[in-house]
């Protein structure tokens, strides 16, 4: 069996990450040729990775996008560590040349117009690149999230891609909240605009709240054979309509649509699989011992350093943190709680944490109640810049708490090593790999039971959990499990163990996500 898979994102190529759909795209391929699967994977050119790295050109083709002709050129690239039967390609032109960015940020009331365009240029590009046979005709055509499902759209709609619709179509929904929507007609970043003459069925690609509108994921969900969600109890949330007020994030506006694929038996979920082999030696994964924070804070202050140099201007939030971690320095050496938290500042992630509680905030609630035990928290992430400035005024009156506003490898890598306790409140996740990541090196974590939180996490077994059904029933909850994780820590040492243990020795293995892949996913039915 051949795959290929059509992705925005992938890590097995150095700066094409952003979020871990890359993390899907790198480990999944590697994980299948022990299968007997063959897989190539193609994503944009977005920082001259041809040129950055060992390369080969293999063809240039032509297409008509947007009322003209343009030429794009795909380029296989090598490295090392690519397994046998995975091969690496990127498609290169001009506008998806972006100074290494993979995303563009569209201000007002044009959301996704850069990026969409972008997009639909470059599925446009795949299905020529498959006509013309420059591309491996596959068995399974693989599309992950909005960036790849108007491939889909091309195939079923357009007379020249007719024959590509014969291939078994797989789509995988990584973040329904963000679907790509642009308008139909009467804009530079359109439907019609893209592909004037395309006849296309209005009421299969239309979002159903914004009729006006193109809405590519919804393609893909419908379009599709199969329809693939990153953990099973995600695959039950999204079947029921978002309510935001109270806290639940479900199908976002495409709950009838999925609800229409379970119906056919198209829909699947399946969890994400984490790297074992990868798990760096260490004190603590021989014993369950955690370093010394000292050992992260040398590290930590570098990074900090190079954030702050980035700039002409003096950055508040680096120079605090700084401050902070000259302060922890000059103290005796840390061996209370530690809490951790890594992430993408969004309110996916933050929303629990900004919630009022009392006249303050939950994240300060928890950070007073962490200090009644001489505990600290340790935060890295960027992003929302109203969530940045409001951690950032939490640390600057809070000795306890490290908001570190940025995003390093090394650093997070520390950060699993060295916490008591990780914390991940998010009101949605679809899969999530941090969780995963900390249990791998021995560290429970504290999340709100959805998706694939719920589905890693088991209370007081191999972490902490919480749910509700409001926001408020949340943040009471978050709050009362962490005091619960706080107590058990100082008075049931032992219990403290076993479930650091157990949650070290959960596996979640790739190997087994990929049995399913092809079981549920990849072979017609």
């Amino acid at each position: 069996m051949h795959v290929l898979m059509i992705a925005a994102e992938n890590d097995a190529i150095p700066g094409a990450k952003v979020g871990g759909v890359a993390d899907v795209v790198r480990d999944l391929p590697k994980a299948l040729p022990q299968h007997d699967v063959s897989v190539d994977v193609v994503i944009p050119d977005y920082g001259q990775y041809a040129t950055k790295f060992e390369s080969r050109q293999l063809a240039s083709v032509n297409v008509e996008f947007a009322g003209q002709t343009e030429t794009v050129t795909l380029f296989e690239l090598f490295f090392p560590e690519t397994p046998n039967k995975v091969r690496q390609f990127v498609v290169q032109h001009p506008l998806f040349g972006q100074g290494g960015h993979v995303y563009s940020h569209d201000e007002g009331n044009r959301p996704f117009a850069t990026d969409a365009t972008k997009y639909a240029l470059f599925n446009l590009a795949v299905c020529q690149l498959l006509i013309e046979s420059k591309l491996t005709r596959p068995d399974v055509l693989h599309l992950h999230d909005w960036h790849s499902a108007t491939i889909a759209v091309l195939n079923q709609y357009a007379p020249q891609y007719t024959e590509l619709a014969n291939i078994h179509s797989v789509y995988t929904v990584h973040n329904i909240a963000l679907q790509g929507i642009r308008p139909i007609a009467d804009d530079e970043s359109s439907l019609r605009h893209w592909f004037p003459t395309l006849n296309f069925d209005q009421s299969v690609v239309a979002d159903p709240r914004y009729t006006h509108c193109y809405n590519p994921m919804r393609a893909g969900i419908n379009l599709c054979n199969k329809v693939h969600v990153v953990s099973p109890t995600y695959a039950e949330e999204v079947l029921h309509a978002s309510d935001a007020n109270n806290g639940f994030f479900g199908g976002e506006g495409l709950e009838k649509d999925l609800a229409a694929a379970k119906q056919q038996g198209r829909l699947v979920g399946i969890l994400n699989g984490c790297e074992y082999a990868a798990t760096p030696t260490s004190k603590r994964n021989k014993v369950n011992i955690k370093p010394a924070l000292s050992t992260f804070l040398a590290p930590a202050q570098q990074q900090v350093k190079r954030w702050l140099a980035q700039s002409a201007q003096l950055k508040t939030v680096h120079y605090l943190a700084n401050e902070q971690i000259n302060n922890w320095h000059s103290q005796a050496p840390f061996t209370d709680f530690l809490v951790t938290s890594i992430g993408r500042l969004t309110d996916q992630k933050a929303l629990l944490l900004r919630q009022p509680y009392r006249g303050k905030t939950v994240l300060s609630v928890l950070l007073d109640d962490l200090a009644r035990v001489n505990g600290r928290l340790i935060i890295l992430g960027s992003g929302d810049t109203r969530i940045e400035f409001e951690f950032m005024q939490l640390m600057a009156s809070h000795d306890n708490f490290l908001f570190l506003n940025g995003y390093g490898q090394a650093l997070s890598d520390q950060m699993y090593l060295h916490g008591d306790l990780f914390l991940m409140p998010s009101s949605f996740e679809p899969c999530g790999i941090s969780q995963m990541l900390a249990m791998r090196d021995g560290q429970p974590c504290l999340v709100h039971a959805v998706g694939g939180l719920k589905d890693t996490v088991q209370h007081l077994e191999n972490g902490f959990s919480f749910n509700g059904s409001s926001l408020q029933e949340q943040s009471d909850n978050l709050i009362t499990a962490f005091n619960d994780a706080i107590k058990l820590h100082a008075n049931n040492p032992k219990t403290w163990k076993k479930i650091a243990d157990n949650a070290k020795s959960a596996r979640f293995s790739w190997q087994e996500s990929t049995k399913q892949y092809l079981d549920l996913l990849y072979t017609p039915a």
